[in-house]
């Protein structure tokens, strides 16, 4: 008997639970724990579209799982289980929405820096080599091409933002927001993952470019929280095309992004609320990468 596909969830709400809608995450507070919820929304130019790619929620938790697993004990997290068979008690009614997209963590004092690691020069990082010769004020060699391999990874913090797009800043302004000794540890912490990171999906025809992490403080112990290493929270770039002094391809929104440009360009949209509705090939075609993305990186 074939398998019933899983409900596409754009947005959940279940009575009596708090909650807060991020961009892709509905967050819901358990008492001593969360709920994370990857629904199937989609954004760029931070702007949440109104069309839903399928199995995208459950992908991205698939991916997080395996990286959590992946790093093992000795990497603390905040993760206790992906919902699977059993739903928190007084949300059986939700399994099905919940299933294989919900991740039941532990809660933490969310450290308020975004701690992203660059191996690779573009993006954000690019424009501002460009104006000043530095990303986020860590000095760079001249001459370097966009989407070049960087001599050594560097640490990048910014800022987080509940809305709107979240700003770089420098590793010393970073340290004045949480501290500096609880900064270099999570630096240190950071740099580590992204190298073991980059290892492993080299070995799978992957470039991991960049990424980003965010911590957690728990009972005076740091965790690893949140999503980890996804499609969403990371560039990967397929080696056999990798070409630096151009854009990449890449296993995430690329479809999404291209086609939104071309709107733009035509006047059709101003990058602002509501969002354009998405072709169905520009839906399949995104949805095709990021499948491929997971089943490259955890088989």
């Amino acid at each position: 008997m074939a398998l019933e596909a899983p409900p596409v969830v754009m947005r959940t709400r279940f009575p009596g639970f708090p909650v807060r809608h991020g961009k892709v995450r509905d967050i819901y507070d358990l008492g001593d724990e969360i709920l994370l919820v990857a629904t199937d929304r989609i954004s760029a130019y931070d702007v949440v579209l109104p069309t839903p790619i399928p199995g995208k929620g459950a992908m991205l938790t698939s991916v997080s799982k395996f990286w959590f697993d992946f790093f093992g004990d000795d990497v603390p997290h905040h993760l206790i289980e992906v919902v699977s068979d059993r739903a928190p008690a007084g949300l059986e009614d939700h399994l099905a929405e919940l299933r294989g997209r919900t991740m039941r963590c532990r809660k933490t004092k969310v450290v308020p820096i975004e701690c992203v690691v660059r191996g690779y020069l573009a993006g954000s990082g690019w424009k501002d080599y460009q104006r000043s010769g530095a990303v986020c004020g860590v000095a760079l060699p001249s001459g370097l091409r966009q989407c070049e391999k960087l001599p050594d990874p560097i640490f990048t913090p910014a800022t987080k933002e509940d809305e709107g797009h979240d700003e770089n800043i420098s590793f010393e302004k970073a340290c004045e927001v949480v501290g500096e000794s609880c900064m270099t540890l999570l630096r240190d912490r950071s740099m580590e993952l992204y190298r073991r990171a980059s290892e492993h999906a080299a070995q799978r025809g992957i470039i991991l470019a960049d990424t980003k992490f965010e911590w957690g403080e728990r009972d005076g112990e740091y965790l690893l929280i949140d999503e980890v290493l996804t499609p969403d929270s990371s560039r990967f770039w397929p080696a056999d095309s990798y070409e630096p002094g151009r854009d990449q391809d890449s296993f995430d929104k690329q479809y999404v992004r291209n086609y939104l440009t071309t709107l733009v360009e035509a006047g059709k949209w101003d990058k602002t609320p509501p969002g354009p509705d998405l072709p169905p090939d520009i839906v399949a075609n995104t949805a095709a990468k990021y499948k491929e993305a997971v089943t490259r990186l955890t088989g």
